[in-house]
This record gives structure tokens, C-alpha cells and sequence, in this order.
């Protein structure tokens, strides 16, 4: 398994949730999507490279963080003040290069996807 993702639970809206994903291979750009039931998979935060300032999703911002620990090669995205559209699986994508800025979202530019964690927002 190249990228393992995990932290996925039940919240209450309003709750906190911090997903993790690990990562056997070397990557530049690390993301994390989610999709939700009859949606697309959207790009919610990337981190092009440990140099660059994350990016975030209009839809998250202020309420998600990605951040990095390069020691352990994992990724965190600590998520605060959920909402029921958070809902989704939510999925880390790393990319062995770093990503230019307008392909950032773009799913098929991601080398490697890992598992799924599944988010609910219920109350």
C-alpha cells in the first residue's frame, strides 16, 4: 500500500475530526479529495511541496488544515466546525512532482491514491 489514509469516524455537526495518511512512496505534492454519494471528487487541500503555503477549497477554508510531518512521511488534515456537506469518503493523493497551481485539483494529475476514509456529519 503506497498511501494509507485513516481517522474517518461520526462527528456531530460542529465536531473536529483529523484524518491521517501515510506514505511508503516519495511524493512533492500531497492532497486530499473527497466525494460524496452522486458528486465528483473534489480537491478540498494540496500542499504542492513542504516550501509552498497549502491551498484549500473555498467550501473548507478557515475550518480545514493540511499539514505535514516529513519525519514520519504522513499528512494531516485536521477538520473543525463540520457541517453536514462534509460528508464524503475522503481520499489522500500524492504526487511525485510538484503540481502546478491549476492542476492542483485535477484528480488525474495524482500518481498515487490511497484507500478512502469515510467522514459522517450526523446529529
Amino acid at each position: 500500500v503506497q498511501l494509507q489514509a485513516s481517522g474517518g469516524g461520526s462527528v456531530q455537526p460542529g465536531g473536529s475530526l483529523r484524518l491521517s495518511c501515510t506514505a511508503s512512496v516519495d511524493y512533492t505534492t500531497i492532497g486530499w479529495f473527497r466525494q460524496a454519494p452522486g458528486k465528483e471528487r473534489e480537491g478540498v487541500a494540496c500542499s504542492r511541496s513542504r516550501h509552498d503555503i497549502p491551498n484549500y477549497a473555498d467550501s473548507v477554508k478557515g475550518r480545514f488544515t493540511i499539514s505535514r510531518d516529513n519525519k514520519e512521511n504522513t499528512v494531516y488534515l485536521q477538520m473543525n466546525n463540520l457541517k453536514p456537506e462534509d460528508a464524503a469518503v475522503y481520499y489522500c493523493a500524492a504526487a511525485s512532482g510538484r503540481l502546478i497551481s491549476s492542476r492542483r485539483w485535477n484528480p488525474d494529475t495524482y500518481d498515487y491514491w490511497g484507500q478512502g476514509t469515510q467522514v459522517t456529519i450526523s446529529s
